[in-house]
């Protein structure tokens, strides 16, 4: 059924990837006239055209981003990767032309409430557990639906959507920067300098952060995490209830879960309750603990069974190219940490092993600082293998090689697949490949999860 919202509106989408396809196609079906902008050429999006040869009203604009585009359209919905400051968005600006994008037409126009997650490093895992969780939790007819960042765009599934049900959101930045509301239930893990090269500086990006918990109302929970100083100095920008959550026991007044020996608690402000033990974690690392932190306090403000949360917790094993074990192969242990897109999370998967890393890094840097990485390594890492085209930088940070000091080798390769093959020489028996770049895929695959598959074969051709 049309909704008289769309219909004969004149939609311009920039980037025809799953975004602009997902959104394309929602709005086509309500009667607007929807024209689908890409830079790639016609001969690169012969499969994309074809994905939506079934709304013939759609207008194709391909090999570039032409300004008279602007002339005829009452709204311009950017896909995730077009930033605010490619021309034609600047030209739209000044026009006056809206913005938006497939999320925060999403949540104007979903039935369900919305749970939303953001954060420079563990977004993925915790949609993922809470999206399993919530799946165990609620009851026929209700249905949980997760996607956003992840998976498929949650603006797919809006004609099947009732409001009994919940939808679980993973949200980025390139998301959040343009967005005017905001989720029911709205965490953020943590910001850390992430995506400089898009958004120019720390505090745009954490501003573009800011608004999953800017639009929220009284009776929403924003979830934050009160032992990360980028979430934390949000505090005051909360709207809705706040839960917290860390390792330490919260102040008194103040509702969180935390760590209590080897228990994971809840303070409700001035009693703690345990949960279940640590020990029932399958996930390597502390960035996994408060993961785990955080998708606890966003199961209490949905108020969910605790049972179905620690059954899921139990069972899980983490998501694909998260630290996932591809192979033992002669002893050696191989990682696929291709979700690892910056330092910190880089660091974080080091953290994870007490056993001696081979440490594959490398790909396409997104300006931001590697000095502690670059201390990190020479403390635990035994071998560092770089590759793409960020290995200037990495081996600047790293400095010159010191006889007797980690990281005992360090070797610099064209491509991943030749990381691969000089990392099978260098490792030994009881030693573990980690592949976890600290950069993005882009200066040679699609994304992080084609650099993460692509990896897998490798390793598992070794003979």
């Amino acid at each position: 059924m049309m909704t008289r919202r769309w219909q004969g509106q004149r939609v311009l989408i920039l980037g025809a990837a799953r975004q602009g396809l997902a959104l394309a196609r929602y709005l086509a079906q309500r009667g607007a006239a929807v024209t689908l902008n890409d830079q790639r050429p016609a001969e690169h999006m012969e499969t994309a055209r074809q994905a939506l040869s079934d709304l013939p009203g759609i207008q194709w604009v391909l090999g570039g981003h032409p300004t008279s585009l602007l002339d005829q359209v009452d709204l311009v919905c950017l896909s995730g990767g077009v930033p605010l400051t490619l021309p034609i968005v600047q030209e739209a600006i000044h026009r006056g032309i809206p913005l938006s994008n497939d999320s925060q037409i999403f949540l104007e126009e979903t039935p369900c409430p919305v749970i939303g997650i953001t954060g420079s490093a563990g977004k993925t895992t915790t949609t993922t557990l809470v999206g399993k969780i919530a799946e165990r939790a609620l009851e026929p007819p209700r249905r949980a639906w997760v996607g956003g960042n992840i998976g498929n765009p949650l603006i797919s599934y809006l004609d099947e959507m009732q409001p009994h049900d919940i939808a679980v959101m993973e949200l980025s930045s390139f998301q959040l920067e343009l967005m005017t509301r905001s989720p029911h239930i709205a965490a953020i893990l943590n910001i850390t300098p992430n995506h400089l090269d898009r958004h120019g500086t720390f505090e745009a990006y954490q501003a573009a952060k800011a608004h999953i918990i800017q639009h929220q109302h009284s009776r929403d929970f924003a979830i934050l995490n009160r032992e990360d100083e980028g979430a934390w100095a949000l505090r005051n920008q909360v709207q809705g209830q706040l839960i917290t959550f860390g390792f330490n026991l919260p102040p008194r007044g103040e509702p969180g879960t935390c760590l209590e020996g080897d228990r994971l608690c809840w303070w409700d402000g001035s009693e703690i309750q345990p949960l279940f033990p640590r020990a029932e974690i399958r996930l390597r690392g502390e960035h996994n603990v408060a993961n785990i932190l955080a998708t606890l306090a966003i199961v209490i403000a949905a108020g969910w069974d605790m049972t179905s949360a620690r059954e899921v917790i139990r069972e899980f094993t983490g998501v694909p190219h998260r630290l996932e074990l591809v192979r033992v192969w002669r002893g050696i242990a191989w990682y696929n940490d291709s979700i690892a897109t910056a330092p910190e999370r880089t660091a974080a998967a080091i953290r994870a092993f007490d056993e001696p890393l081979v440490l594959l890094l490398g790909g396409r840097d997104k300006n931001l600082p590697w000095e502690d990485l670059a201390r990190l390594i020479h403390e635990r890492v035994d071998h560092v293998i770089v590759f793409g085209e960020a290995a200037e930088k990495i081996l600047g940070a790293l400095g010159p090689q010191k006889t007797g000091q980690r990281p005992y080798t360090l070797d610099h390769c064209a491509t991943l697949e030749e990381a691969v093959q000089v990392a099978a020489r260098v490792a030994e028996p009881g030693d573990v490949v980690l592949l976890s770049p600290g950069c993005t895929s882009f200066d040679a695959f699609r994304d992080f999860e084609a650099r993460g598959e692509a990896f897998r074969q490798w390793v598992k051709q070794l003979p």
